[in-house]
């Protein structure tokens, strides 16, 4: 941590190996950074790129560009609960979900601030019918906190039905803000329709710019396939982009964004996962070729 303290940012690879268990990838490392260095703002971009595949019929590629913006340091994944009385026939666990005013505050005025400045549509991710603690109070601070904002339109939706409109009516959603869990669960569900995990990337953002922020991409080490040089490393390379917008280098985000458009709308080095026959080392050397 205090190595990584000093950098401008960090570029994170997918992390995780078959032995090591999950606390350790996750919570010791990744989780970790996030919550030590305050990088509570997700931001997950659902974006069907020119000549990338969508599995859904009749859908226009402007109908599926999103902004997930996913509370990213506490929630459902704050770590707060207690194993009772393990291996007995009264064995308990409590997982808390732990939602703070300061918390939601600051990530759905986060939210409401992008939708201000791209002139959007803010729809708000509950579960306010059933999770009678924390998606009411969620519910209550999006309706707060948008007093303040009377030129954005806004929307609450539950968070099965908004699966399903993912599917059926993706043009919906514009700009969405969700808890820890909701954001990370319906952005893999974005990610399927706009053309696979080997795409999808995640920016982790402190944007008071106190600490690094960290950039990466949304999938996992996929060990299966790991030593055979056939890994999709655009998803990186997106986050790559994500980095360099932070760093304001937006016109080389454009730029590495353009030029994984014309890799997919000519089919020029792609790996097997987008239906081609590249390495990942011929995929990155044809994309740097393009830039």
């Amino acid at each position: 941590m205090e190595l990584l303290k000093k950098s401008d940012a960090i570029l994170l690879g997918a992390v995780g190996f078959p032995g090591v268990p999950d606390h350790i990838s996750l919570r010791d490392l990744l989780l970790k950074i996030r919550h030590d260095f305050d990088e509570y703002v997700n931001v997950r971009p659902i974006h069907l790129l020119k000549g990338a595949k969508c599995p859904l019929k009749d859908v226009r590629r402007e109908d599926i560009d999103m902004i997930f913006i996913r509370e990213n340091s506490e929630g459902e994944y704050a770590g707060s609960g207690a194993w009772l009385y393990p291996g007995t026939a009264q064995e308990v666990v409590i997982q808390n979900g732990v939602f703070s005013r300061k918390g939601c505050e600051r990530i759905i005025r986060y939210a409401y601030e992008v939708a201000k400045e791209k002139k959007k549509t803010l729809t708000s991710i509950s579960k306010g019918n059933a999770l009678n603690y924390s998606m009411v109070f969620w519910d209550q601070i999006f309706k707060e906190v948008g007093k303040e904002y009377p030129d954005v339109e806004t929307h609450t939706v539950l968070v099965d039905a908004a699966s399903m409109y993912m599917v059926k009516d993706p043009k919906r959603f514009k700009v969405v803000v969700a808890s820890n869990l909701f954001g990370d669960v319906l952005t893999d569900l974005g990610a399927a329709i706009f053309g696979d995990m080997g795409l999808a990337a995640g920016a982790n953002l402190n944007p008071e710019r106190k600490f690094p922020s960290m950039f990466e991409p949304i999938h996992g080490s996929a060990p299966d396939i790991a030593g055979k040089g056939i890994a999709n490393p655009l998803a990186t390379i997106w986050a790559v982009s994500q980095l360099l917008d932070h760093l304001v280098y937006e016109q080389w985000g454009w730029k590495i964004l353009d030029a994984i458009e014309m890799m997919l709308t000519e089919r020029i080095g792609l790996t097997v996962d987008q239906g081609g026959t590249a390495s990942t080392k011929e995929c990155g050397k044809a994309l740097a070729d393009l830039l």
